[in-house]
């Protein structure tokens, strides 16, 4: 899929361990650059510590029974002394493994020159990160890059032209009704196609503005609107953003919802050009079309299919002066962050205080990292692995995998509710799982990107543009496998169901996750819960509807798969049954989260045998009193250190596939016999479940 500055955006294929902060990244070949060419680190900054066996016992609170309430037993005291930093809503073990990334990347940023023609790369990292920083062109310049866009906008004399508009908004900014995106095809995964999804929502899911709770965050997005629109100069700014909250308001009527967009069978409809005409007529798509940049394809895999003809009519029956103040608000928010301090600070009050509860800005060479990461970040994470990386990491990562796999193979061998004819297919599958550690065996050639010193939203344009027509070019084009789909810098992992790989970049092999000096129960506890969690996305409740080739196919029999989907929802009731201490009335969308939440149970179970195995038979030693599987468990919860402010956890639950840190510390493991055992859970505490009643899928 293509991505915008300061968007994200993911393949409708791909799962991530974490909330995603997704660049789109592709390989083209391109020589590793030699260690001696490598910029010098500074002093580098250095990981929060975990003890001299990789766990913060001092972060426990042992006043509390394990079973009674799990998270604050594992990381009571440290979030009791934990304060959330004024420039972010949430914070946990994800977060400052990405501060330790910044860090190294800002260092590299600001050794590399401007000038050095000699490593393109280096040359255009450096200037599109002194290009944020430069704040005083940024001030000069005030609204100046945005009209030069807003004219385009005005200029619009018709539908016709107005659809032409959102489609060059594809590869730059702006906004559109339909998102076109290229990712392998999910039935013929050696080729890539072009996907088709529904779009539009500034607030970003449509339950904001069908549910009535979220009554106060429309009203004050509408506020945001008509902000917005005045400080672009827009005519009629307050009943523009009206009508435009009103225009999203009946396009989200018309929009799936989260669970039913992620059913992987339903949202597989491969249409003709031709056919999409006919069935939703409202929208002007020939325009759109070409606008975009689609002319090489005649058809398109469209998700959310009954969606388009309502979509369509939203299109056809609002007012062009309605539409063009919609394209003129999508294109103004996403070019405010890159603009003069009144437009950073109007989209931070909104979209990062009020929407997310943070109550500071993020400090400007912060955002510039994050520009430049955009833009160029795999010539960023060449030298980012070979500064930050060492081999003996990927060594054992490979023979964590190796165990895993076995553990996983095992496991399904032993299942007692699957017919031998699926698990001979799960075994093939698992066979034919491709593992990619640290960083990519070639990178992206960015000779084709041109940047511009003192152009901070050209740049940004380019940079997009430079995506959007790498990834529409391949179209029906053969797949290349040697991609990655995050950078080596960036903190989380994912699974790939069309190509049916695993991928753990090297900013996430690090403590918490991962230490290489660290006790191997906590290590499986950690960095393999995550590798267990990987390699169960493919085999979760849409994963599994591929088949070892990555082709989406059903290879279940019918009543092996009703007593998955029988055992699954019984899961996700587990999810929806959590309060959260005020946000009354909001809960986990277990349909929406279930992907997720298998994999966070598959990922213990198969660790835990993983571990097991490692052991040969031989008892664990215990260290400052813990046994062995004890060490695994308070490893496993410790990754999930997570401390939210509730407009950050509403956001979550509201957007999010992934359910919160503290309950993902805890609700696989109510589930796992071996949790009760290590820790002498009784019925009396809180968080018991009797053995009948858990859940057993992998």
């Amino acid at each position: 899929m293509s991505r915008k500055p300061f968007f994200l955006a993911a393949a409708a294929a791909t799962v991530a361990l974490a909330a995603p902060a997704l660049s789109r990244v592709e390989q083209a070949s391109a020589p590793a650059a030699p260690a001696a060419q490598t910029p010098a680190a500074a002093p580098d900054a250095t990981a929060t510590s975990y003890g001299p066996w990789g766990f913060d016992v001092s972060g426990m609170d042992r006043s509390v029974r394990p079973g009674d309430d799990w998270f604050r037993f594992v990381n009571g005291t440290w979030a009791k002394n934990t304060q959330i930093p004024d420039d972010r809503s949430s914070y946990g073990a994800f977060a400052v493994l990405r501060d330790l990334s910044e860090q190294r990347l800002r260092t590299l940023l600001e050794g590399y020159k401007v000038n050095d023609t000699a490593n393109p790369d280096r040359m255009k990292a450096a200037i599109l990160y002194t290009g944020f920083m430069d704040q005083a062109a940024a001030e000069k310049l005030d609204a100046k890059p945005l009209n030069e866009r807003l004219a385009a906008i005005k200029a619009v004399g018709d539908k016709n032209q107005m659809a032409a508009v959102m489609g060059r908004a594809i590869g730059g900014f702006g906004g559109s009704f339909f998102g076109p995106g290229v990712s392998d095809d999910a039935k013929k995964p050696d080729t890539y196609a072009l996907y088709l999804r529904q779009s539009g929502l500034g607030l970003g899911d449509r339950d904001f503005y069908v549910d009535p709770k979220f009554q106060p965050q429309v009203a004050r997005y509408r506020q945001y609107v008509a902000q917005m629109l005045t400080m672009a100069g827009w005519p009629n700014a307050d009943a523009a953003a009206n009508n435009v909250v009103a225009m999203e308001t009946r396009l989200a009527q018309a929009h799936w919802t989260r669970a039913q967009s992620r059913d992987r069978d339903k949202t597989y409809n491969l249409t003709m050009l031709a056919e999409l005409k006919a069935q939703a007529p409202g929208f002007p798509w020939d325009p759109f079309w070409q606008a975009a940049g689609l002319g090489k394809s005649e058809r398109a895999i469209v998700a959310q299919n009954t969606a388009f003809p309502n979509i369509a009519k939203v299109y056809a029956d609002t007012d062009l002066d309605t539409l063009k103040a919609w394209e003129a608000f999508r294109t103004t928010d996403q070019i405010a962050p890159l603009l003069s301090k009144r437009f950073v600070d109007a989209q931070f009050e909104f979209r990062s205080k009020f929407l997310n509860g943070q109550p500071q800005q993020r400090e400007r060479w912060k955002r510039a990292v994050a520009f430049a990461e955009n833009g160029v970040g795999e010539g960023i994470g060449r030298d980012y692995v070979q500064l930050y990386f060492p081999p003996e990491s990927k060594a054992k990562m490979d023979t964590l995998v190796a165990n895993l796999r076995v553990a996983l193979a095992g496991r399904i061998q032993n299942l007692n509710w699957m017919s031998p004819a699926t698990k001979a297919q799960a075994q093939d599958k698992l066979k034919g799982f491709t593992v990619k550690v640290g960083y990519p065996s070639k990178w992206r050639d960015y000779s084709g990107l041109r940047i511009v010193p003192g152009d901070l939203v050209g740049n940004a344009e380019r940079a997009s543009r430079f995506e959007w027509d790498y990834d529409r070019n391949r179209m029906n084009m053969p797949v290349d496998r040697a991609e990655w789909g995050m950078t080596p810098q960036t903190v989380n992992a994912y699974y790939s169901s069309v190509k049916n790989e695993i991928v753990f970049p090297a900013a996430i092999l690090q403590p918490p996750f991962f230490d290489p000096k660290a006790d191997d129960a906590v290590n499986y506890g950690g960095i393999g819960g995550v590798i267990g969690h990987e390699i169960t996305h493919g085999f979760d409740d849409q994963g599994r509807k591929s088949d070892g080739r990555g082709v989406l196919r059903d290879w279940w029999t019918p009543a092996d798969a009703q007593k998955f989907e029988a055992q699954a929802a019984r899961y996700g009731a587990q999810y929806e049954a959590y309060d959260f201490a005020g946000l009354p009335g909001i809960h986990i969308n277990a349909k929406a989260s279930m992907g997720e939440n298998i994999a966070d149970l598959g990922g213990v179970l198969i660790s835990l045998d993983a571990y097991h195995n490692s052991l040969n038979g031989k008892p664990a030693r215990a260290i400052d009193g813990f046994s062995g599987d004890q060490r695994f468990f308070l490893g496993w919860g410790q990754v999930w250190r997570t401390l939210f402010r509730d407009e950050a956890l509403r956001q979550q639950l509201v957007s999010d596939p992934h359910s919160p840190g503290q309950i993902r510390a805890v609700n696989p493991l109510r589930n796992v016999d071996a949790w009760y055992q290590a820790w002498k859970i009784t019925p009396d505490q809180k968080q018991y479940i009797a053995p009948a009643e858990r859940v057993r899928i992998w």
